[in-house]
């Protein structure tokens, strides 16, 4: 290959990875990011479209760029005693996914059945619906079945105040409604493994993104019937399953022992976590881990109580577990240190 054509595979890679987020003017960005001209960059463009990797719509002057799906489908499986995540996999997912990397694939394979699993175990609906759509640089899937609705389900069978702490509660990870078949690891290792991770169920959306310290919550005023799952990953991630276990466990450990909690989860709008009914929400069930990392990212300040319950009453009556905070900014880590000596 000449260094010309070299060039511009680079220049339509370029555009590939970037044309999602800049649909309007990837020839702008692209243009000054190799110091080319427009009429240069259209040329890719035009390649591209006639490639059928991207479409083009609108007028010229207008016009908005698209990655072009590869394999787009929707299928509808009803629940019922011969439906099996294993099987779906195999005969519907797996054959529109490949070629892959193997990386890729079993980030796939453990994710999609874990998701497909848990519609068909804990839904208590009768329809789950898959959308499968892939495009040149990643791969979507939505998972999205008529229950009960999983928030709704995790807060009655935990009692808990509302649909919002189980998002906190699945946010620690180890958390089940069923723990004689399961060991409630699914969503949580789930939810860190892809590029982007969105629930809606009920009222409330929770969205993760992989290396964003912050997750984030929504809440609608029309509650949706059921749960719908979305995740993302890159195609040629360099991501792997162990690397995302590893982050998980202590030293000289195997299990999942490791935990970090968002702690802004735990506020409700623009409350202050500032009481010791807040800081035992939050600290509910860590102590089944080894090692718990609170991270205070987007949290501005906390109450003198919240911080005694969380760094000095919970580490005198569980001194086997590790606790520590992260990201925590000025205000909040004299907080802290203030109540770690008063222990």
């Amino acid at each position: 290959m000449t260094k010309v054509n070299e060039r511009g595979e680079r220049i339509r890679r370029f555009i590939v990875s970037h044309v999602n987020k800049h649909p309007s003017d990837i020839a702008k960005l692209t243009a000054a990011h190799f110091s080319i001209s427009r009429q240069a960059v259209n040329r890719h463009l035009q390649r591209l479209v006639e490639e059928e990797a991207l479409v083009a719509e609108g007028s010229t002057r207008n016009r908005v760029y698209r990655l072009r799906p590869l394999i787009q489908w929707f299928k509808h499986y009803t629940l019922g005693d011969n439906l099996a995540e294993d099987v779906v996999w195999r005969i519907d997912v797996e054959g529109s996914l490949g070629p892959l990397p193997d990386n890729a694939m079993d980030i796939w394979h453990y994710g999609f059945t874990e998701m497909f699993n848990n519609a068909i175990d804990h839904s208590d609906g009768d329809r789950i619906d898959v959308l499968f759509r892939k495009t040149a640089v990643s791969t979507q899937i939505a998972i999205i079945d008529n229950g009960v609705g999983i928030f709704k389900k995790i807060q009655s069978a935990l009692d808990l105040l509302d649909e919002r702490h189980a998002i906190l509660e699945l946010a620690k990870g180890k958390l089940t409604t069923d723990p004689d078949n399961h060991t409630g690891e699914g969503i949580f290792f789930t939810s860190r493994v892809f590029d982007e991770f969105d629930i809606l169920s009920g009222g409330v959306y929770f969205s993760h993104k992989f290396g964003d310290a912050e997750d984030w919550i929504l809440e609608q005023a029309n509650p949706e019937q059921g749960t719908a799952v979305w995740m993302k990953l890159n195609n040629h991630t360099a991501r792997t399953m162990n690397k995302v276990f590893a982050q998980f466990t202590s030293d000289g450990d195997f299990g999942f022992t490791k935990t970090v909690v968002p702690v802004h989860l735990a506020q409700y709008g623009d409350d202050k976590l500032v009481s010791r009914s807040q800081a035992k929400r939050l600290l509910s069930r860590v102590d089944r881990f080894k090692t718990v990392i609170f991270d205070f990212t987007a949290v501005a300040s906390v109450g003198q109580a919240f911080a005694d319950e969380v760094f000095r009453v919970f580490p005198r009556h569980h001194p086997e577990v590790d606790v520590m905070p992260i990201k925590a900014n000025a205000a909040v880590t004299r907080m802290i240190e203030r109540a770690k000596s008063n222990g």
